[in-house]
């Protein structure tokens, strides 16, 4: 029913041994520098649901504009090409339900900001791809977000490796190059769309003000640290209703809320998980007409339904 970000470079820790904070800090500010300015290309595996998939990237940061090719090498054909996180055209199954929505502000890691959700540590040296990396760990203080682990290349400062585990250490995904380069594609023509790689509409979503004044829907309850961070409004193609697409974030985890007016449509809950991915929808009674609130993201199934249940309309929130 609705899209959902391709991957997240998010995992959780394990035989994590002490170290200085101030060490664990600065490898977070250093890949949030590589986030913004690496290029690189590559190969790797993508574990979900202990279903494998092997994938192409070339990533090219080019006078602060990112360009990024993506290919999935085995099972059914797909490509997408973005360009500043936003998707330019998509080919296979990707075409069907993608949104194109640009992330508001890019991944921005707060050493600073994180530390007060998640407990940081250096866990030691691996090799991965055939590089030394170092492993951050990162765990939650909290039982409403996953814990990371992430093998930052020596070199580059990107993460080479990252393993996702649910909060009874279940591995949720992986994420791991077997082949990884550190510079920018030398031709051009790697990073530019096949045919079958058909465009993709501009979204007609528009945003919305995200201040206290402008939020039409709130949540009464949201876990320590999540705030709103992003909010639009749009069409629906089907029935015309405008349904409003709220982004929440910790600074590394995010989650998404969808408010969809049902008027008289019959609609069923949800809840379910696919793999780190929560679902949950339910309906809402708002004394005028009914919606359907609907979350979805990379947090505890019971995280996401609380959240779902919290959400409220401003006037309602207010004249309690």
């Amino acid at each position: 029913m609705r899209a959902t970000p391709l991957w997240f470079l998010l995992f959780s820790g394990w035989l994590a041994v002490p170290a200085h904070a101030d060490d664990a800090q600065d490898l977070l500010k250093r890949l949030a520098q590589a986030e913004q300015q690496q290029s690189f290309q590559g190969a790797f595996i993508y574990e979900r649901n202990g279903s494998f998939s092997t994938h192409r990237i070339w990533h090219e940061v080019l006078d602060g504009k990112v360009r990024e090719r993506l290919l999935q090498l085995d099972g059914s054909a797909q490509e997408i090409v973005r360009v500043d996180g936003l998707t330019q055209c998509v080919s296979g199954t990707l075409v069907e339900g993608l949104a194109n929505l640009p992330d508001p502000a890019g991944r921005i890691l707060d050493a600073h900001k994180l530390s007060a959700w998640y407990d940081l540590k250096v866990a030691g040296k691996s090799r991965v791809a055939g590089r030394p990396a170092t492993i951050l760990v990162m765990s939650p203080k909290d039982q409403h977000r996953y814990g990371v682990e992430m093998h930052l290349d020596d070199q580059s400062g990107m993460v080479l490796k990252s393993l996702l585990l649910s909060e009874r250490g279940v591995l949720l995904e992986r994420f791991q190059f077997v082949d990884f380069d550190p510079s920018a594609p030398s031709d051009q023509s790697l990073l530019s769309a096949s045919a079958d790689c058909k465009p993709v509409q501009a979204s007609r979503s528009k945003p919305a003000d995200k201040s206290p004044a402008g939020q039409t829907w709130r949540s009464d309850w949201l876990p320590s640290g999540f705030e709103l961070t992003n909010q639009s409004v749009r069409k629906d193609h089907d029935s015309s209703a405008l349904i409003t697409s709220q982004l929440y974030g910790d600074g590394l985890t995010r989650f998404s809320v969808f408010i969809e007016p049902l008027g008289k449509s019959q609609a069923s809950d949800i809840r379910t998980q696919f793999g780190p991915t929560a679902v949950v929808s339910r309906r809402l009674a708002t004394g005028q007409n009914d919606a359907m609130i609907t979350v979805v993201g990379e947090i505890p199934v019971g995280t996401a339904e609380r959240i779902a249940l919290s959400m409220r309309p401003v006037s309602a929130a207010a004249g309690k």
